[in-house]
C-alpha cells in the first residue's frame, strides 16, 4: 500500500510538472508571437519612404509653422514698409497702398497653404497608419490576456485537483496509520 500511494504521489508531481511545461512553452510562443507583430510593422512603416515633394512639403510647413518664418517674415514687412514709406518717399516702387506687397503676401499664401496642407495631410495618414498598427497590437495583447487568464484557471483548478487526490491519499495513509496503532495498542493491552 505504501509503495502504492508513493508511486501515485510521484505520478501526480509528474503530471503537473508536464502541464507547468506545456504552460511554459505557451506563454514563450504568444511573447514571440507578439515581438513578430511589432517587427512586422515597424518593418512596414519603414518600407514607405517618403517622395521629393513630401520632404519638400514637410521642410516648408516645419520653416512656415515656427517663430523663425514668424519674425523673419515680420522683419522683410518692416523693411518692405520702411523702405517704401521713408527711404525711396518719391520715388517707391511700392507707394502707401503697398498692393505689390499685398500681390506678394497673396502669392506666398495661395502656395504655401497647399503644401501646409499636403504636409498635414501625410501625416495624418502616419498617424492613421500608427493608431491602426496600436490597435493591432492592443488586439492582441488583450487576447494573450484572455488565453493567460484560461490556462492560468485551467492550471489552478488541476492544480486543486491533485491537491484533493493528494489529501485523499493521505487520508488514507492516516487512516492505515491509525488502524495499525489501534492494533499495535490492543496487543499492548492484551
Amino acid at each position: 500500500m505504501k509503495k502504492q500511494s508513493l508511486q501515485y504521489v510521484k505520478q501526480l508531481m509528474e503530471t503537473e510538472n508536464q502541464q507547468l511545461a506545456k504552460l511554459h512553452k505557451i506563454v514563450r510562443e504568444s511573447l514571440e508571437e507578439e515581438s513578430l507583430l511589432s517587427s512586422r510593422l515597424q518593418e512596414d512603416s519603414k518600407q514607405k519612404a517618403p517622395t521629393y515633394g513630401e520632404r519638400v512639403a514637410d521642410k516648408v510647413a516645419t520653416f512656415g509653422g515656427s517663430w523663425t518664418f514668424i519674425i523673419s517674415f515680420g522683419g522683410v514687412l518692416m523693411c518692405w514698409i520702411i523702405l517704401n514709406s521713408v527711404f525711396l518717399a518719391r520715388d517707391a516702387f511700392d507707394p502707401f497702398p503697398y498692393i505689390l506687397l499685398n500681390l506678394v503676401l497673396s502669392c506666398i499664401a495661395a502656395l504655401q497653404a497647399p503644401v501646409i496642407m499636403m504636409s498635414q495631410n501625410r501625416k495624418e495618414t502616419k498617424d492613421r497608419e500608427r493608431a491602426e498598427n496600436d490597435y493591432l497590437i492592443n488586439l492582441k495583447s488583450e487576447i494573450e490576456i484572455r488565453h493567460l487568464h484560461e490556462k492560468i484557471d485551467l492550471s489552478i483548478v488541476d492544480q486543486y485537483q491533485h491537491l484533493c487526490e493528494i489529501q485523499q491519499k493521505q487520508l488514507e495513509i492516516l487512516i492505515e496509520i491509525q488502524g495499525r496503532m489501534d492494533v499495535m495498542a490492543k496487543k499492548v493491552k492484551g
